[in-house]
């Protein structure tokens, strides 16, 4: 938010605790919905109050776009320079990692998790540099917007039409002592784009016209709300007012997600693993191979895993005829719930040979199944 704006609205404070003996930096994150809510300005303020109870601060990287205020408002803390190297004729500036570890201040600001670094850096993404800064023992202040977030890459994508590519593995935010919500209405936001606030006018892109329609803002503020939400429950869980919370508790759920051999499985991964966040259960993603992929399909499959490790979920590889084996393996490992994907086959197909999905609804009748719609076509991305 700009100086010059009405005061945020009040923001809920989610905090873990760390436990004695930890020597890895802290992780506060300020959480948006969307550009110019005012998390920069936000984390920021923090800054400036902790510096001024003393604590030892530096600006790691902040880039203002452009606002005047949130220049204003670095004043009085020392940055440390970015690294600058030339990269095919063009000049990048990156966070100096290294830097700020040879000054090791007690906290460090470092905005956009999710920025992407310039070719050439040593890390591919800043939430990586974050990690680096925090297990030197750095704390750290960042900002992020929730449609960042990797599982929640298919939701965003049906808000607002953008395909989003710039992710963050959810464990960051999992991981952080502290999340802070900074909130604005849609309008508000509406109201700082049309006045160049957010990005100037050269800079609307179609992307941007999207993601700044008053539904799709409505929509991705719901989401943080959830995400907040979410943070709260398994902070009450697992520490529990001092101990002094009880719940009874079930056998554990476990989720199995059914990736594909013949189309994309990203969504249903995604889907998997939110639902088993909510359960609090193992998730596992299985693969079972009836003949060799093609190369296509391979390649597919290659991103289907990829995903799977940056989410933390482990991934079974089987071989045989793919209905038995998703069915041997549901019923000997436990699973309580199934995650598969819409049968693309025609309905005289499903006459001549029925479709995997109602194997498995007939077989697994103890098992909960849910059947996630299947990949859109990816028209646009951000």
């Amino acid at each position: 938010m700009q100086a010059n704006e009405p005061t945020r609205n009040p923001t809920p404070v989610i905090g873990g605790t760390v436990k004695p003996g930890d020597t890895t930096g802290r992780l506060k994150i300020f959480l948006g919905f969307a550009a110019g809510t005012g998390k920069t300005f936000a984390m920021l303020d923090e800054a400036r109050r902790r510096k001024g109870r003393g604590q030892d601060v530096v600006v790691g990287f902040v880039d203002p776009h452009g606002r005047k205020d949130t220049s204003d408002h670095q004043e009085g803390i020392e940055h440390i320079p970015a690294r600058s190297f030339e990269v095919d004729g063009r000049r990048h500036a990156e966070l100096d990692v290294d830097a700020i570890i040879a000054r090791h201040p007690q906290l460090v600001l470092v905005d956009e998790l999710q920025h992407i670094n310039a070719p050439g850096s040593q890390r591919k993404q800043r939430w990586q540099d974050v990690d680096v800064l925090l297990a030197a023992g750095i704390n750290v202040l960042s900002t992020l917007d929730v449609q960042y977030l990797e599982s929640l890459n298919d939701q965003v994508y049906d808000i607002t039409g953008v395909r989003i590519s710039e992710t963050v593995p959810d464990r960051i935010l999992k991981e952080a002592t502290e999340i802070e919500m900074v909130d604005a209405t849609p309008r508000a936001l509406i109201h700082r784009l049309e006045r160049g606030d957010v990005v100037s006018n050269d800079e609307r892109s179609e992307q941007v016209e999207k993601l700044f329609r008053e539904g799709s803002l409505s929509g991705l503020r719901e989401l943080a709300f959830r995400v907040i939400a979410e943070r709260v429950d398994d902070d009450v869980l697992t520490h529990g007012v001092k101990g002094k919370v009880e719940r009874p508790w079930a056998a554990r759920d476990r989720v199995m997600i059914c990736i594909s051999p013949t189309q994309p499985s990203l969504r249903l991964i995604r889907r998997g693993w939110r639902t088993g966040q909510k359960l609090r259960a193992d998730v596992v993603a299985v693969y079972v191979e009836e003949e060799a992929p093609s190369v296509k399909e391979q390649a597919m499959l290659e991103n289907d895993f990829a995903l799977s490790e940056r989410l933390g979920i482990p991934t079974i590889r089987l071989k045989g005829e793919v209905a038995d084996e998703l069915i041997a393996y549901a019923q000997k490992n436990n699973i309580t719930q199934l995650v598969v994907g819409h049968s693309s086959r025609s309905r005289v197909q499903e006459m001549l040979r029925p479709s995997i999905v109602s194997a498995l609804i007939r077989e697994l009748r103890t098992i909960d199944i849910l059947v996630v719609a299947a990949e859109k076509p990816q028209e646009g991305s951000h």
